[in-house]
């Protein structure tokens, strides 16, 4: 497994965060963790970055324990974060942005290289790299924010609610894009309220409610599942 997961408890001051969680990402994958706000994923996302302390639990990324080491070194060792609501720097230009996601790199034939090819990933970013990232669309800064996390040259990337506020022609791009990572060779975890999206990109999920896992399978498997149905998808 790429990434391990091993019954990982946050604490909140006295509130419980997550509550003995653990999951298993296989390299090459994409996996998706769906809830309704509040169910912990973004704690999730951020104990796997290392911006939050665990109680108890480990977390192993390519066979090393990394939720004892700083976040910056879990980012070099290639499990890089997409944060809810895009954290751009809002009045450097897309360029700026960019080559701030390969801050912790020194190839810099590497990086003008990467500049490129998350270019053709997103071809508008390219008609605005002297833009500022705050004057353009929620769209574009959605990609900007991705654009800026493959900067930094993941091996898992995280993706958390990507298509939050977006347009439904957005969010459908953005999912076409997630596709089109994974089929570069990224694995992606992926936190979605959004459900339909979720379902349709990834091939296995998890279900967290109030900090806890409480479904996981295939996306065959969740989409068969009556409470998932039930609580999610209208059936």
């Amino acid at each position: 497994m790429l990434l391990r997961v091993q019954n990982i408890t946050v604490h909140y001051k006295r509130a419980i965060a997550l509550d003995n969680v653990s999951l298993d990402i296989a390299a090459g994958t994409i996996a998706t963790i769906i809830g309704a706000n509040g169910a912990g994923k973004s704690t999730l996302l951020s104990a796997l970055s290392g911006l939050v302390q665990l109680t108890s639990g480990e977390i192993w990324f390519d066979n090393k324990r990394i939720d004892r080491i700083a976040a910056y070194d879990i980012v070099k060792l290639g499990l890089v974060l997409v944060p809810e609501g895009r954290r751009l720097f809002p009045y450097l230009t897309v360029m700026e942005n960019l080559r701030l996601g390969a801050c912790l790199r020194k190839d810099k034939k590497g990086i003008n290289a990467d500049i490129e090819k998350v270019s053709s990933y997103f071809p508008r970013l390219k008609e605005r790299f002297s833009q500022k990232a705050g004057s353009m669309s929620g769209g574009e800064q959605q990609m900007l924010a991705i654009a800026r996390g493959l900067m930094a040259k993941p091996r898992m990337l995280m993706l958390d609610e990507p298509s939050l506020g977006l347009s439904p022609l957005v969010v459908d791009e953005v999912g076409s894009i997630i596709k089109n990572i994974h089929e570069s060779g990224v694995t992606v975890l992926l936190v979605e309220q959004n459900v339909s999206l979720a379902l349709r990109v990834a091939a296995s999920g998890y279900v967290m409610r109030v900090g806890r896992v409480i479904l996981t399978g295939t996306v065959q498997e969740l989409k068969g599942n009556e409470v998932l149905n039930q609580a999610y998808l209208g059936g």
